[in-house]
């Protein structure tokens, strides 16, 4: 790499730790605004994690009074400290003191937040270069789109498999199959799979000629090969753009990918799980089975080196759009992480917080949350430790 490729890469992980600091930043600001509006003290809202480099008390803002705004050596993101916050504490101003009400609003916020920004960001490109297919099934207001699409064409048909048997090649331009438009290279997987075991029928373009011809779709993939047998091209995504009715695509497109995203990550979950009893059986190809599952874990996630030194780069190189989307999806990544009932994050305190207070109907103590929450975040920390060395080898 040369002197203005690294330049180049240096400024894009510049501003993908930019981003990710502004939304972690904006994350904690929805915390400690929630928490004045329900009658606790905040105490400091700091930019990056301690050692400590700078800081100035403000009389009077958007958090409140004698508020210390800091900023911190490691630019890895921000934190809110607020007065009390161990639920055991009972002073006036206190996080502890309030509701569970108050306490769910207070811990929630950060996650309503970033999706918000997810939201809003969606909703922005919607309505300018507009959305690309991402998921199946993407929501889209029938009346109101200008769909802009890009041949999906294809890059490889396997041999002896569906598609070379109903007479595919290589750069076929795939229309319809089965009577459904053909967008995206995941609307080919899609049908392929809800139409297997079945004949269907593909259009496609080859020399400027339409054809129609059937195909038998197999019923087992269990070679990983596809239904259809084929790998698919496209120079770039299929976009659907939006006019009045953006901020409701936004908004319906951020919940469809909250449930997509949390589904996956069950996916992942299972995977690891399943691996891991595989991988210590006494039989060799459960053995090598559950290898190959915990490795696709490691193929699917990524830390903080990924997003920075391969996201953010990638994302930057293809255009101010691929920036805008990378950022939404990293915001609603961190919503959905910071949901999920893991000791040390949102809601895994809130969800200890649930278990003592409304369901076992007894108080947690200072010393009880912070081993609980002490433990979540050590088991966090060497998970993004595996992740991260992972991610080292990637880039490799």
């Amino acid at each position: 790499m040369d002197i203005l490729g690294v330049l180049n890469f240096a400024l894009s992980v510049v501003i993908g730790l930019i981003i990710l600091v502004v939304l972690v930043a904006v994350h904690e600001l929805g915390h400690g605004i929630v928490a004045r509006r329900n009658g606790v003290v905040v105490e400091e809202f700091g930019i990056g994690f301690p050692p400590f480099a700078w800081g100035k008390k403000i009389k009077n803002s958007i958090l409140g009074k004698n508020v210390l705004f800091s900023l911190n050596w490691l630019p890895l993101g921000g934190f809110v400290k607020l007065q009390g916050e161990n639920d055991s504490a009972t002073s006036k101003g206190d996080y502890g003191s309030v509701s569970f009400w108050s306490k769910t609003k207070i811990l929630l916020a950060g996650v309503l937040m970033n999706w918000l920004i997810a939201a809003g960001l969606f909703s922005i490109m919607a309505f300018t270069s507009g959305l690309p297919k991402l998921i199946p099934n993407q929501f889209i207001v029938q009346n109101d789109v200008v769909i802009n699409a890009i041949p999906v064409k294809l890059a490889e048909v396997g041999p002896n498999l569906p598609a070379q048997k109903a007479g595919l090649k290589q750069g076929d331009q795939v229309v319809k199959i089965a009577g459904l438009d053909v967008l995206s290279p995941s609307d080919v997987s899609q049908i392929s799979l809800d139409n297997a075991g079945k004949i269907v029928e593909i259009e496609f373009i080859r020399d400027g000629q339409s054809n129609i011809t059937p195909v038998a779709i197999r019923s087992d993939n269990s070679d990983k090969k596809g239904y259809l047998g084929v790998m698919m091209f496209q120079e770039k995504p299929t976009t659907y753009r939006s006019s009045w009715s953006a901020p409701i695509v936004g908004v319906v497109m951020t919940g469809q990918l909250t449930t997509f995203t949390l589904s996956s990550l069950g996916d992942t979950f299972a995977n690891f799980v399943t691996g891991l009893v595989n991988s210590i059986s006494l039989n060799s190809q459960t053995r090598e089975k559950g290898n190959v599952e915990i490795g696709k874990v490691g193929d699917s996630v990524g830390g903080p080196i990924a997003l920075l030194g391969i996201l953010f780069p990638s994302a930057r190189e293809a255009g101010i759009s691929s920036l805008i989307l990378t950022t939404a999806l990293v915001s609603l990544t961190l919503a959905v992480i910071n949901i999920l009932p893991i000791p040390g994050l949102d809601g895994g305190r809130w969800f200890v917080t649930l278990i003592y207070r409304k369901i076992l109907n007894k108080p947690l103590s200072k010393d009880q949350e912070e081993k609980i929450n002490g433990t979540g975040m050590l088991i966090l920390f060497g998970l993004i430790i595996l992740v991260t060395i992972s991610d080292v080898t990637k880039l490799v």
